[in-house]
C-alpha cells in the first residue's frame, strides 16, 4: 500500500500545485481500493486536500494566508469532466478570467456541459454544470471554444480594440489559421471578430 500512495503522489506532484484530480485520473494503473486508500492517506497526513465527495487536489500555497489557497475552479471542473465522462465549455465571466481580461473571480463559475444539469458548493463559490447541446460547445480544441464564449460575453456591441489585442497575447500566431476554420460555424458576428484578431 505504501507503495501505491508513494507513486500516486509522484504522479500528482508532476501535475503541479493546483490540480485537481479524482479516483478515475489513477484507474488505468492501480486497483480502485488502492486507489482510495492512497488518497485517504495522503489527505490524512496533509499531502491533498478533499475538495469535494470524490474529488481531491494538491493545493497551492499561500504566503500571505500561511495556509493554502482557494481551490481552482477551473480545475475542479475539468476533475468533474473527466470522472463522468462529460465535455465542458467554460461560458461567460469564467472564460473571461480564463484568457485575462477580466481579474474579478467569478462567484459562480458556470460551464456548457453535454452532460446532465449539476450544481455544486465549494466553500463560497459555485460551480455549476449547463446541460448545452453539442453544436454550442463541440469545438475541435478547448482554446476555440474558450475564445468563442469570451467574445460571445463581451457582447457584439461591447469588445474593444484593447480587448482584440489582449486575446491575440493570449495564443500564438500559428494558432490563428487552425482557430478560424474551427469556429467557422459560430455565429458570423463572433467569428468575424476571431479573423480580425489575426488579420490586423
Amino acid at each position: 500500500m505504501q507503495g501505491a500512495q508513494n507513486k500516486i503522489l509522484t504522479r500528482i506532484a508532476k501535475r503541479g500545485r493546483g490540480w485537481a484530480f479524482s479516483k478515475v485520473d489513477f484507474a488505468a494503473d492501480f486497483r480502485v481500493d488502492s486507489i482510495q486508500k492512497a488518497l485517504t492517506g495522503l489527505e490524512q497526513i496533509g499531502q491533498i486536500r478533499r475538495v469535494m465527495r470524490g474529488v481531491y487536489d494538491y493545493p497551492k500555497k499561500s504566503r500571505a494566508l500561511g495556509g493554502f489557497r482557494s481551490p481552482d475552479m477551473d480545475q475542479v471542473a475539468k476533475a468533474l469532466a473527466r470522472k463522468f465522462g462529460w465535455r465542458i465549455q467554460p461560458t461567460g465571466e469564467v472564460a473571461l478570467n480564463l484568457l485575462g481580461l477580466s481579474t474579478q473571480v467569478p462567484a459562480r463559475w458556470i460551464y456548457a456541459s453535454d452532460g446532465p444539469n449539476r450544481t455544486y458548493e465549494i466553500g463560497v463559490q459555485s460551480l455549476e454544470f449547463r446541460k448545452t447541446p453539442l453544436r454550442e460547445s463541440a469545438f475541435n480544441s478547448k482554446d476555440s471554444g474558450l475564445l468563442v464564449q469570451a467574445i460571445k460575453a463581451l457582447g457584439r456591441e461591447r469588445i474593444e480594440d484593447e480587448q482584440i489585442r489582449a486575446l491575440k497575447k493570449q495564443f500564438a500566431d500559428q494558432d490563428g489559421r487552425r482557430i478560424i476554420q474551427e469556429t467557422k460555424l459560430a455565429p458570423d458576428w463572433i467569428h468575424a471578430i476571431i479573423r480580425s484578431i489575426w488579420e490586423r
